[in-house]
């Protein structure tokens, strides 16, 4: 056992649980009574006297242990509420080794907090049969989240990822709801209860216990079969939802049995349960969970990625599992590349790869370029714990670093060493040298020397270029958003592939020989000064430092830059700018010749960096106004251009760039946008035209109403929240309304956020506009101090994760040291176990925002003035 983990004791393990669910109080107070028997191998030469199983906040009625000489009942049932353990004596020493069965007969409620057997809260579409969950407002349907821990919550259980066993679930439920589990169903037995029967399903394939799952509601589906045959038979794939809403599922359904074929063949195993059901949950904590066979998700746009990136889990993360938590990126880091690899596959044209250099990639370097970002792999001692490393190092550092391998590899040979990995450890668990080890099999390259800092180390380097005649010369440190790495924080030499292109022009350059740094410093010879460019579609997981006349001439080739090119250049330039690596005087004279740039994604990067930079500088009204003009003049081409209409037969990413620049110029004032949009507003609000407004254009409009029209406009989308059965409605509604101008609104927003009325799941959707917003960002923090004990602490703190996130959406946008030392102040001495990384990447984004601030305050104010942005 490694001494850096709390786990069970090693010689008792599951190999099958028999799990029955029954007497259900669908109401009320949402109890029900359990029965597990558990087959476990019991391995002690010198007897024992207890067992020990994982547990939280079930009551267990009796338990016994049934061997082969005899049956012992449990004397005392003892808890470990911190450790999620319970304790069964049998008041005796039993001699025994060998195969037993477990039986725990036990009583737990189906609690509100998205985690464990959960219920979510819906308003109805049409008829709904009368044994349906309801109070008096809201219908509920069941469902479990187990992941990472909390399978401990539903059922007593050995709770670990590589104490895999067989689960068979019986349900009882009333006969005119559905129930499912990750099996189809078996049989239907009969029950005491009028109007109840019971749902046995088919034994699961050995899986770990974060993998099981059940859902009982008022269900309907949509359904499809695979084109390729598995055992003889095309597969059923299925979407559930809950009544009415079946049609939302379509568009999931339609990707879903094509990505089954397409990973079966990709992987070279085929899928190995007999159907794949996906079913849409009303409130849920994560955006979606892989439970082998019955995928849950959120009602939520993207839905082509995320079903992609769960279904791939089918593979990695289900059929073969980490050994343990610290190696949770091998599941999360490796599902997010394939999701991204499979909707390349499926939509050629909506340039994924683009966007995945936009969002996963740039998102994981704001996280890793801090100091307190932590490793890839990192040790994790229990369950508790663990919830925290959900998080962007694991799912988008661990896939963009899968990428950068992939593409150095190549990526028919990557994808053979993952075949051979997962074919090698198939129904087992496996760590990250088995699949360095597989890589390098398939490679002929020892994969572990170039990959183990990029895995086993914290944070990510910068490169910065020196130009001589005819060479250049690299120097690799760790980039940290504060700018500040100390020698001790600058000691891994990474293995950097420098993706170097060079030659007489940009059309006409190539791939360098030189493929790697591989020391801090080196010279690369034979480069033409006319033109090179590092980082070749920003494949490799660094920043690089150009000199400032170098970034102004990619500047002037940007037409022949790719978009990966064009957001890694602008990216690394901002970054660079922050770290002060580089300036925000060459960050702005770059970004403002892109003011004819035609792509979403670029216009999405440079939003996002110029939008960062502003917040940064709010406080400083002379210069916050100039950046509005600067951005407005950089957009407002681009946004005329577009328009508002959405002709037939448009591109995806044209309409997703209309939504990002009308919400971008409106937010800015600009008078053409904001009054089209409060025309469209009035039409839509006031029933007169309820199609005024193109669903891709909702959040521009909501948004520029909030902003403009106040208290009006707060009133009718707050209505339009209660009453929205879009799928992503709500969500569009609560950004919205972050947009609001006065303190007394934001304050009023937030009140609505914390009242009964928004999910649990969707009380940070707001609060990250609110702190987004200069005018309203101050009320975030002292909402939380005056409501932290009445409000905020009991709403959220059932689910760590939803808390967490909160924290770190809601006050990360200061830049001011003494809100940081407000915000430490207020969390010393409380139990911040749960979220205390949030506060930590809180506290040293602000830190560093406000060091940029205080550097480059006078540099931008010059910058402004002499560019005639500011008088």
């Amino acid at each position: 056992m490694a001494s850096d983990r709390d786990v069970l004791p090693s010689w008792a393990k599951p190999s099958h649980y028999d799990i029955s669910i029954h007497d259900i109080e669908f109401g009320g107070k949402f109890t029900y009574q359990g029965t597990v028997a558990i087959t476990t191998n019991i391995n002690k030469d010198d007897g024992f006297n207890d067992l020990v199983l994982n547990t939280h906040q079930l009551k267990i009625h009796s338990a016994e242990l049934k061997t082969s000489k005899g049956s012992n009942e449990a004397k005392n049932i003892s808890y470990e509420e911190k450790r999620h353990r319970v304790t069964l004596d049998f008041g005796e020493k039993i001699q025994y080794s060998g195969e037993a069965t477990l039986t725990l007969k036990f009583e737990g409620a189906i609690n509100n907090i998205m985690a464990g057997f959960y219920r979510s809260k819906y308003k109805p579409q049409g008829e709904v049969p009368a044994s349906v969950a309801k109070d008096d407002e809201f219908h509920y349907m069941f469902s479990t989240q187990f992941e990472s821990c909390d399978a401990r919550r539903a059922f007593p259980c050995f709770d670990e990822p590589n104490l895999k066993a067989t689960f068979t679930v019986s349900l009882e439920v009333p006969e005119d709801l559905t129930a499912l589990s990750n099996m189809p169903e078996k049989e239907t037995k009969p029950s005491k209860r009028d109007g109840f029967h019971t749902v046995v399903f088919e034994p699961t394939p050995v899986m770990s216990t974060y993998l099981l799952a059940w859902a009982i509601g008022d269900f309907e589906y949509v359904e499809a079969f695979t084109k390729r045959q598995y055992n003889g038979k095309n597969l059923p794939v299925r979407v559930y939802t809950t009544r009415g809403l079946k049609e939302q599922g379509r568009f999931a359904l339609e990707n879903c049995h094509k990505i089954v074929d397409y990973f079966s063949e990709t992987f070279q195993v085929d899928y190995p349960l007999p159907k794949v059901d996906l079913l849409a949950v009303h409130e849920f904590s994560h955006g979606a969970m892989e439970n082998w066979g019955l995928i849950t998700y959120r009602y939520r746009n993207r839905v082509a990625y995320v079903v992609a990136h769960e279904l791939a889990h089918q593979w990695f993360g289900n059929l073969v599992t980490m050994d343990w938590w610290s190696e949770l990126w091998l599941n999360e880091g490796f599902a997010t590349w394939v999701g991204w690899f499979a909707i390349d596959h499926l939509y050629p044209d909506w340039n994924v790869w683009g966007q995945f250099v936009t969002e996963s990639v740039q998102t994981a370097f704001q996280l890793d370029a801090l100091r307190t970002s932590h490793a890839i792999e990192v040790p994790v001692r229990d369950g508790p714990e663990v919830d925290q490393i959900f998080d962007h190092i694991s799912y988008l550092k661990g896939s963009s670093v899968i990428r950068m391998l992939s593409s150095h590899l190549g990526e028919k040979v990557f994808l053979q060493g993952v075949a051979d990995y997962l074919k090698k450890h198939q129904y087992s668990n496996a760590t990250t040298n088995d699949l360095w080890s597989a890589l390098s099999k398939a490679s002929g390259q020892d994969v572990n020397s170039f990959m183990d800092n990029w895995v086993r180390k914290i944070g990510f380097p910068v490169v910065t270029v020196a130009e001589e005649p005819g060479q250049i010369g690299l120097r690799q440190q760790r980039f940290l958003l504060a700018g500040d790495a100390k020698p001790e924080e600058d000691e891994t030499v990474w293995w950097i592939p420098l993706g170097l292109q060079t030659g007489d022009s940009i059309t006409a350059a190539s791939t360098h020989k030189t493929t790697a740094l591989t020391e801090k410093e080196g010279t690369i010879r034979d480069v033409n000064e006319s033109y090179y460019q590092v980082n070749k579609n920003l494949t490799g997981f660094y920043r690089t430092n150009y000199p400032p006349a170098r970034l102004e001439k990619l500047g002037e080739d940007r037409k022949h830059l790719t978009v990966e090119d064009k957001i890694g250049v602008i990216g690394d330039a901002y970054a660079n700018a922050v770290a002060g690596y580089g300036s925000t005087a060459g960050l702005l004279a770059l970004v403002k010749r892109f003011q004819d740039e035609q792509e979403y994604l670029v216009w999405a990067q440079i939003i996002n960096n110029i939008g960062t930079v502003r917040n940064a500088f709010s406080s400083s009204s002379d210069i916050s106004d100039a950046l509005k003009k600067f951005e407005l003049e950089l957009i407002v081409p681009a946004t005329e251009k577009v328009g508002w209409e959405f002709p037939e037969g448009e591109s995806y990413l044209v309409g997703q760039l209309r939504a990002q620049l009308t919400l971008t110029a409106g937010l800015l004032g600009h008078k053409a946008t904001v009054d089209e949009a409060l025309r469209r507003f009035d039409l839509y609000i006031s029933g007169e035209d309820k199609s005024a407004i193109n669903p891709s254009l909702r959040r521009t409009v909501f948004s520029v109403a909030a902003k403009e029209r106040g208290e009006s406009a707060f009133e009718a989308i707050k209505n339009e929240f209660l009453t929205t059965s879009s799928i992503d409605g709500k969500e569009i509604c609560l950004r919205s309304l972050g947009h609001v101008q006065t303190p007394e609104l934001a304050n009023k927003v937030l009140d609505f956020i914390f009242s009964d009325k928004v999910a649990m799941q969707d009380k940070h959707s707001g609060t990250i506009i609110l702190a987004n917003n200069a005018n309203a960002r101050p009320e975030v923090w002292n909402f939380v101090r005056n409501n932290w004990d009445s409000k905020i602490y009991p709403t959220l703190s059932g689910n760590l994760v939803v808390l967490e996130r909160f924290l770190r959406f809601g006050l990360n946008k200061f830049a001011d040291e003494k809100v940081a030392d407000e915000i430490t102040a207020f969390f010393q001495g409380k139990d911040n176990r749960g979220y205390d990384k949030g506060l930590d990447v809180i506290d040293d984004t602000i830190r560093s925002h406000a060091k940029y601030r205080n550097r480059d305050e006078g540099v931008v104010r010059e910058w402004l003035k002499t560019n005639g942005y500011l008088q």
